[in-house]
């Protein structure tokens, strides 16, 4: 005679192959937490848009040289909007904010993109959101404020609308790449590839239009340029879309959150920056909420006997 038995409570447990996922996703927004010290550090001032292109376009051809083919007539007008919403748009957004806003408060506005990603699937019936992933995302978006945001932090509304705007860009092409998957018979690097080149060929003409700086292209800067586009580029960015494709969106965002904490580690360990006990308390806060909103609530099927 088969039995029921109780195999305990509902449990929080990620499966195996979203936990890898999850990683691998992870380290994309850690290398991009990386770019505000590369860019002060070793890149020339005031090319913003020139470091934009020179990100994504070298990493997007030599994706395509590893996996090379074009993306099915059907799927070529979605890689160019995904490539628009998540390189095209969003870099330059993203760098005009930063030129205009203290970089703590850039942060903050850019954190809001979990609850962007979960207002728009409200809003376009594209799922309904989890309350405990609401409430990890406000952990988190008030952790980056106490980690990013200092007593001196003005607000320039031009910068403000466009970390916001880049929040709702770079979030509206989370939320596609996993509405629309993955073209039939298309590798994946592929489709990161021309996502990559379109984003950065958008963002050419804006180069004599925003950029005033002097071109200098010494030791420091090829190897600045280097890793933002190797690394911080086609490896991140490979990582990132193949976690885009299988995770839900708001979990992928909320891993953004690790992006202004490594900024902030970065400063502290390599430009002597220092972080004060309440910084530290809310470098914690973001961690948690960005770690445990990963979580999803599954219920253990029982046995029978």
């Amino acid at each position: 005679m088969k039995t029921a038995v109780d195999t305990g409570p509902a449990v929080d447990t990620p499966p195996p192959r979203t936990l890898s996922l999850t990683l691998a996703a992870a380290f994309a927004p850690i290398v991009w937490g990386s770019t505000y010290l590369v860019t002060t550090e070793l890149l020339p001032p005031d090319r913003p848009m020139t470091a934009s292109v020179l990100r994504a376009l070298p990493a997007g051809l030599l994706l395509l040289l590893l996996a090379p083919g074009l993306p099915p007539l059907g799927w070529r007008w979605k890689t160019a909007v995904l490539g628009i919403l998540n390189i095209g748009a969003f870099f330059p957004l993203l760098f005009l904010a930063a030129y205009r806003l203290p970089g703590g408060l850039a942060a903050v506005v850019g954190s809001i993109q979990p609850l962007v990603i979960l207002g728009i699937c409200l809003v376009l019936g594209w799922g309904r959101p989890r309350v405990a992933q609401v409430l990890w995302s406000l952990v988190a978006l008030a952790g980056v404020s106490l980690v990013t945001l200092s007593g001196e932090s003005t607000v320039d509304t031009l910068g403000v609308a466009a970390a916001a705007a880049g929040a709702f860009s770079m979030a509206m092409g989370l939320l596609l790449t996993r509405r629309w998957g993955m073209a039939p018979d298309m590798h994946p690097l592929t489709s990161t590839a021309w996502q990559l080149i379109v984003g950065g060929t958008v963002i050419i003409p804006l180069i004599p239009l925003v950029d005033s700086g002097s071109w200098q292209l010494d030791g420091p800067a090829v190897l600045g340029y280097t890793w933002l586009s190797v690394i911080g580029g086609a490896l991140a960015y490979a990582l990132w879309f193949r976690g885009a494709r299988a995770l839900p969106s708001a979990n992928l965002a909320l891993l953004g959150i690790l992006s202004p904490l490594t900024a902030a580690m970065l400063g502290w360990v390599a430009l002597g920056q220092s972080l004060s006990p309440l910084q530290c308390v809310g470098f914690a806060l973001a961690l948690l909420g960005s770690l445990l909103g990963q979580l999803k609530r599954t219920t253990a099927q029982p046995n029978h006997s």
